[in-house]
């Protein structure tokens, strides 16, 4: 619905942003098909009722027309001068910007000028086929019917000029028009002040010869018109000198219709029925809704784009510095941390990979280590195939399922060590991870330590993309979380604890669906140090489809949210609580919700502006943006002694898995706002988690 609505807008914007050229400079064809009374004739004509008429102005009458506006600077500027001179004018509006300005557009006509349509879009109108040509000039007299409450009888059509050069192309165009009820005008000089030639020249252009008539073109919008108000001042006054009178077109045909004692009057404007109104206002609403969502775009454009560039220089900074200082030779955490270990694994339906995960787990190289295999429930011989493994430092524990938290605080129930270490059922360690893992504890202010969790299927496209996620969004990031002391979540793919922090903090609850976040957050506020080991490599198995990656990011995403609002009031308390409320709260609702919920402006402004802005500055924009995620990229896989090969995939990641991480974000900001319970969701395994493999 958001994709239709935001695609439903931008049309709109598209549709009445068309850019034009000034008036008067398209070439001509040839005239066999024009009357000759028509070429010769003057510049109001009317087609109506198979009549062929043309009407000039009085001798020494002037009609000064002002084209493409209104415009919400040069129109009011224009007026001032038609004030200040007491003069009429009338202005051939186009439709999109009286929908922007209904009330300049109303301003006009109140003040005793004379609107007529000049379309909608500004078209080459020769260029469309008849029924848009007639929304063209529909939809202008809606929008002028919104404004103010008339409606016109006049029309001229964009890059028209003088009478003498309609031709065989615009000649179905105006009887056309006379057939719709309009009378079409063009002009006796034009003042060519689209060209801005100085101030002289559009005087001498603008200025008719003798005394004859004239309607006269001018431009109230499309450009600076500077010179065109400079240019009205010395001309107004210089034509009142040699005796002109000034009206609109309609007064200006009124008076040569009376000198030719012919009964009918043309009437200016007429009051525009109520449906119409009506009609119009939707279109004006459109308009600015628009025009509006446009203005939005740019400003959250402008702040993606200040997020983006502030959180790739904090990374560069700050996650190169941690891990420069993590390889110094002199580094250490304390003393060798050789306590033994519990290690931990809740298991539910694991059977393709739990096998390979006890396995790894009880052949580490730290002293001590005994693994807890706590089956939760499982209904595919999950504890039979762990059991069958006979290891000697492995115990399985049965019993009903009551859901991961629940499972993991049995294991802590029954291990027998004050080092805690939880592992997904998936997941694969290498033989020294536990020991790597553990040794931040050698500093008494350690509470929890994240390993360095590793995509070890690695073959589809879809799992490229997460391994590239991993690295950059994830291990990355926890270099500068650790740095700032906010690090949100240990993963529950490979995590350590102290005994007494993570009973302290009230253990793993089930009051969210992110658990590891959840108690991640409670220990940050209690004060303990929440750590990140890159040399601690764990392998998981990563969904391998997008359905299967869907329901597990939707997972995380709920309850990542859950865990925020759940530790909401640490942003008001003091003390550690506090620093993690005003650091890592924000920093996790800026970059972690805000950013990717944001990020789709740019993808939609980059589609908008291929077609619609410049497409060549378009490009170089979207390209930056892509140079600045590779260079980012490059730093984060650099730092992790990763091989760059898979990055050949990341500008394929910006058109398929980029989206669909929005839309995951967005249906679970939308599931949180509404309050509803997602339930847990069992992904597909297929024991694949080596498939990279800690050699491969």
């Amino acid at each position: 619905m958001l994709l239709v609505v935001m695609v439903s807008l931008l049309a709109v914007e598209a549709y009445v942003n068309a850019k034009f050229t000034p008036d008067g400079t398209h070439d001509r064809q040839g005239q066999g098909s024009v009357p000759e009374s028509v070429r010769t004739g003057g510049p109001i004509i009317n087609t109506g009722h198979g009549a062929v008429q043309s009407y000039r102005l009085p001798p020494k009458t002037i009609a000064l027309t002002f084209d493409d506006g209104p415009d919400p600077f040069w129109t009011r500027k224009v007026l001032q001068v038609l004030q200040e001179h007491q003069v009429p004018a009338t202005f051939f509006v186009v439709g999109s910007q009286v929908g922007r300005y209904p009330e300049l557009t109303a301003r006009i006509a109140d003040g005793g000028h004379e609107l007529g349509v000049h379309t909608f879009t500004h078209p080459n109108l020769t260029e469309l086929p008849s029924w848009r040509r007639r929304m063209e000039y529909n939809q202008t007299q809606l929008a002028i019917a919104k404004a103010a409450g008339v409606q016109t009888s006049l029309i001229r059509f964009p890059y028209s000029s003088r009478a003498d050069a309609i031709d065989d192309r615009n000649w179905p165009l105006v009887r056309e028009a006379g057939e719709l009820g309009y009378l079409t005008v063009v002009n006796d000089t034009d003042s060519v002040d689209w060209a801005r030639p100085g101030v002289d020249a559009i005087v001498r252009n603008a200025t008719p010869t003798g005394d004859t008539g004239a309607i006269i073109l001018f431009h109230d919008a499309g450009g600076d018109r500077e010179q065109t108000i400079a240019a009205l001042h010395r001309f107004i006054p210089e034509l009142k000198a040699r005796g002109y009178q000034f009206t609109t077109v309609s007064q200006g045909l009124n008076l040569s219709l009376a000198q030719a004692a012919t009964p009918q009057q043309v009437a200016g404007h007429t009051a525009a029925p109520s449906a119409d109104r009506w009609r119009g206002a939707a279109l004006v609403w459109a308009i600015q809704i628009a025009d509006g969502t446009i203005d939005v775009l740019g400003v959250l454009f402008v702040i993606v784009g200040v997020l983006a560039i502030g959180r790739t220089v904090l990374l560069f900074l700050l996650a190169g510095r941690h891990a420069r200082r993590r390889r110094s030779p002199d580094w250490s955490w304390g003393p060798p941390v050789t306590d033994p270990v519990s290690v931990i694994v809740p298991a539910y339906n694991e059977k393709e990979g739990i096998a390979a995960a006890v396995r790894s787990l009880a052949a580490g190289d730290h002293p001590g280590i005994e693994v807890i295999v706590v089956d939760d429930g499982s209904t595919d011989n999950t504890a039979d195939i762990a059991a069958a493994l006979r290891l000697p430092n492995v115990r399985v524990v049965r019993k009903p399922n009551g859901g991961k938290p629940s499972a993991l605080n049995t294991g802590v129930a029954l291990a027998r060590h004050d080092l805690i270490v939880m592992v997904d059922g998936d997941t694969v360690f290498e033989p020294d991870s536990i020991r790597h893992l553990v040794q931040p504890f050698g500093d008494p202010q350690v509470g929890a330590v994240a390993g360095n969790v590793k995509v070890g299927n690695r073959r589809s496209l879809v799992a490229k993309w997460q391994h590239i996620e991993y690295v950059i969004g994830f291990n990355l990031d926890r270099r500068l979380y650790e740095t700032l002391r906010c690090m949100p979540t240990v993963p529950g793919a490979i995590g350590a604890f102290r005994r007494s922090a993570l009973l302290g903090a009230g253990g793993m609850t089930d009051e969210t669906l992110a658990e590891d976040t959840d108690i991640t957050m409670a220990l940050c506020r209690a004060g303990w140090k929440v750590v990140y080991e890159e040399k601690a490599r764990a392998w998981t198995e990563a969904p391998s489809t997008l359905g299967q990656l869907w329901k597990q990011r939707y997972r995380w995403s709920y309850g990542t949210m859950q865990a925020m609002w759940k530790h909401r009031h640490a942003v008001t308390e003091h003390g550690a609580s506090g620093r993690f409320g005003r650091r890592g709260l924000p920093f996790l609702a800026l970059f972690g919700v805000a950013l990717p919920l944001l990020a789709p402006v740019i993808d939609l402004l980059a589609i908008y502006g291929l077609f619609f802005f410049n497409s060549v500055e378009t490009l170089l924009a979207w390209s930056a943006m892509l140079v600045l995620q590779f260079v980012t990229a490059v730093v984060a896989f650099r730092l992790d002694k990763e091989k760059l090969g898979p990055l050949w995939a990341l500008p394929l990641q910006q058109f398929v898995y980029r989206q669909m991480m929005y839309l995951v974000l967005i249906q679970s900001l939308a599931t949180a706002l509404t309050g509803a319970r997602l339930r847990w969701h069992k992904l597909h395994r297929t024991g694949q988690a080596l498939g990279a493999g800690p050699t491969g």
